[in-house]
């Protein structure tokens, strides 16, 4: 009668191999995707830009009921203590001051019941985007972003409830820019940049979105997303909104006649 001298070794081999193959497979094979994760389980930067995000529209509505809404879906132990400890952090860490600002702002009025007035902090004046002279092929591509304007606010005529309109769409060459951008500044009617709105990108196969006033440095208005050489885009801001078509990549001439990606600048308005 054989005996088996293996003992439980073996045993313990499979053991550790099954779990090593199951965890490539989960890891790696097909790892879990998260879909339309509450705001709960975010990352922490994530949730630190949510956090700034609801300090940008805060400042702009005086809503001070839904900015507490909004907090309580992070479930933060303390969110008055959430907002200074990272308005603290960002001034440690040479951010820009506004971004302090608007969440010191908040986590006041949360603390005091008070809502604070726009003009405790601004977003940077258009007239701080950097561009070239428009010679040849640069003033062609912005004749046509111009009859784009005429034609989006022509469509316009049939959607009296539309929340924002183009006012403006310039191509905008910096050489210091290494992708081309589609850069959106968003106003209310009196001129004050507007945080928190929605901006919708999409072309053919894709869809994405950002927020306006995730960059405060550059303005509590501001917004950008990255476009890919070749492909045509759509922008859209505020449901209902006219989109303006056929965005894409144009090309700037430098002063020693090389060639580089331009960006697109759009201005909204309140009508």
């Amino acid at each position: 009668m054989k005996h088996d001298r293996r003992g439980s070794w073996y045993l313990l081999t499979g053991a550790v191999l099954g779990i090593a193959l199951g965890l490539f497979y989960s890891w790696i094979i097909s790892p879990v995707k998260y879909i339309d994760a509450p705001p709960y389980a975010l990352r922490a930067d994530f949730k630190d830009e949510y956090r700034l995000l609801v300090a940008s529209a805060f400042l702009y509505s005086n809503d001070l009921l839904r900015a507490r809404d909004r907090l309580v879906q992070l479930k933060d132990e303390d969110p008055v203590e959430a907002l200074k400890r990272q308005a603290q952090q960002a001034l440690q860490e040479g951010r820009p001051e506004a971004e302090g600002q608007v969440l010191e702002s908040l986590a006041e009025a949360l603390s005091q019941e008070i809502s604070p007035t726009l003009s405790s902090t601004g977003g940077t004046p258009i007239s701080a985007v950097p561009t070239l002279a428009e010679p040849g092929e640069q003033a062609q591509a912005q004749q046509q972003a111009d009859a784009r304007i005429q034609a989006t606010q022509d469509n316009r005529t049939a959607l009296p409830g539309a929340s924002f309109a183009l006012q403006n769409l310039q191509l905008v060459c910096n050489q210091d820019q290494n992708v081309p951008l589609i850069q959106v500044e968003v106003n209310d009617a009196a001129g004050q940049p507007v945080p928190g709105v929605e901006v919708v990108v999409s072309w053919e196969g894709g869809e994405d979105h950002f927020y306006t006033g995730l960059q405060p440095q550059l303005g509590l208005g501001y917004g950008d997303f990255g476009m890919t050489p070749g492909v045509v885009y759509s922008i859209q801001v505020s449901e209902g909104e006219q989109p303006v078509n056929d965005i894409t990549p144009a090309e700037c001439v430098a002063g020693d006649d090389s060639r580089y990606w331009g960006s697109w600048f759009l201005i909204f308005v309140e009508p």
